[in-house]
């Protein structure tokens, strides 16, 4: 592979939160890594000036969350497809959950993914390691061997660990790796069947609901098994008020925990669900505004560190069957920065907030040297135009997965160019600008 190219980007707002940096600064890169940020280094001649006049420029993103569908569900997403569709979202950073097919529970799964994204993609794939085997919530994974393979984190996806003494067990010997164990708080029994909130759209529509409780239950027990075992937590999409209040108290007595929140969760709600629109169909469920607005306050406070797409692209049969039925899941990488950016529109968090909490918040949650630009770090970039206005087609998606239901939605804010290690993975043409 050819030595990456020197580049500057030229003129634009940098914004990096993890280095308290917002300001008009030139980046410089060279060897696939930040060299400057400010006046050029003393000899520094780039092969390729990107001018940003009028743009952010930024850390790549960070998400957390993201399913690439390979291996084993090819027909749905592909990781080549879906590393492109993250890099014209300026997404360089991805974290797939352990429930491909086979499970990521053995060395050799991990590296299959963790490989073909480097031959194909055009982002940074990093597997969760499967907390248990086949993700049955039986028997604890090796953990150790999928962290040398390369997983910095573990992870059970959404299938909840019924018997507590198994989570205890796999957060203790997760906490002898210094592995943190990514959670999806759901109590199954109280679920079980659900397809939207239990309250009162879901009561009108005569959908089965799923209770707050579900999910504050579940925060309630495995906040008190990481006071117990000194494990490292971090809840994988809240979606209730009293969740964020519980983890606000936890972080406050020294319970080493965290949490992300889905975009979507962010700007719809159960009303959203009226009409019964399958691509609403989501799990966690949408909640009640009061829900929504307490996300908010909690990811602008930084209780909530981190902002992820949560994508899970489908094929168009997946949700052809009645509400209860369709696949739960959006097609989310693409909408990720502008319903963020959304926010920012709203006055609910300002422009670097917004950014930390895709960048050097979610990077800190894996525990990586990612989501910031001082020198020497890999020059992972998103440049993006703030006041650029578009409107979300379903043909326009990059994605192999149209489920989404921002559909026909006009958006404001598109990413220009995506680096990755110092190379130009997405670079949009003016006309579609």
């Amino acid at each position: 592979m050819a030595e990456p190219e020197r580049i500057s980007i030229r003129g634009g707002r940098l914004i990096d939160p993890a280095n308290g940096i917002d300001a008009f600064l030139d980046l410089h890169i060279a060897g696939g890594a930040v060299v400057a940020v400010g006046p050029s280094p003393t000899g520094f001649a780039p092969d390729r000036v990107l001018e940003a006049d009028g743009q952010v420029v930024c850390p790549g993103l960070v998400d957390l969350c993201a399913r690439m569908r390979e291996p084993g569900f090819e027909y749905k997403a592909t990781i080549a497809s879906e590393t492109m569709a993250a890099a014209a979202a300026g997404i360089t950073t991805l974290c797939c959950p352990p429930d491909t097919e086979p499970v990521v529970d053995t060395p050799a799964v991990a590296q299959l993914i963790y490989q073909t994204a480097q031959r194909r993609g055009a982002a940074r794939v990093l597997p969760a390691g499967a907390l248990t085997q086949q993700l049955q919530g039986k028997q604890i994974t090796e953990m150790a061997a999928l962290k040398r393979a390369g997983c910095p984190v573990m992870s059970n996806a959404d299938r909840p660990i019924a018997n507590t003494q198994v989570q205890r067990r796999a957060m203790e010997y997760a906490s002898s790796f210094d592995l943190t164990v990514f959670l999806h708080p759901e109590d199954i029994d109280l679920s079980q069947g659900g397809c939207v909130h239990e309250g009162q759209v879901g009561t009108r529509l005569g959908l089965p609901g799923i209770p707050q409780a579900a999910e504050t239950v579940a925060v309630a027990r495995d906040l008190a098994l990481a006071e117990q075992t000194g494990a490292r937590i971090h809840f994988r999409g809240l979606s209730t008020a009293r969740a964020t209040e519980m983890l606000a108290e936890a972080k406050q007595r020294g319970i080493s925990a965290s949490a992300d929140v889905s975009a979507h969760q962010l700007i719809l709600t159960e009303a959203d669900v009226d009409g019964f629109d399958v691509n609403c169909r989501v799990i966690p469920p949408l909640r009640t505004r009061a829900d929504r607005d307490a996300l908010r306050r909690a990811v602008a406070t930084g209780t909530i560190s981190a902002i992820c797409s949560d994508h899970q692209p489908h094929d168009a049969d997946a949700k052809l069957a009645p509400f209860p039925g369709a696949a739960p899941g959006i097609s989310a990488l693409e909408t990720l920065l502008p319903l963020v950016l959304s926010l920012v529109q709203e006055d609910v968090m300002d422009l670097a907030t917004a950014i930390a909490r895709l960048t050097w918040g979610p990077a800190e949650i894996l525990g990586l040297p990612l989501g910031r630009l001082d020198a020497g770090r890999s020059a992972d970039v998103c440049v993006f135009d703030p006041h650029a206005a578009w409107t979300l087609t379903e043909e326009g998606l990059v994605s192999r997965g149209h489920n989404t239901p921002f559909a026909g939605r006009s958006l404001l804010g598109r990413v220009t160019w995506t680096l990755l290690q110092g190379r130009v993975v997405f670079r949009r043409n003016r006309e579609e600008a």
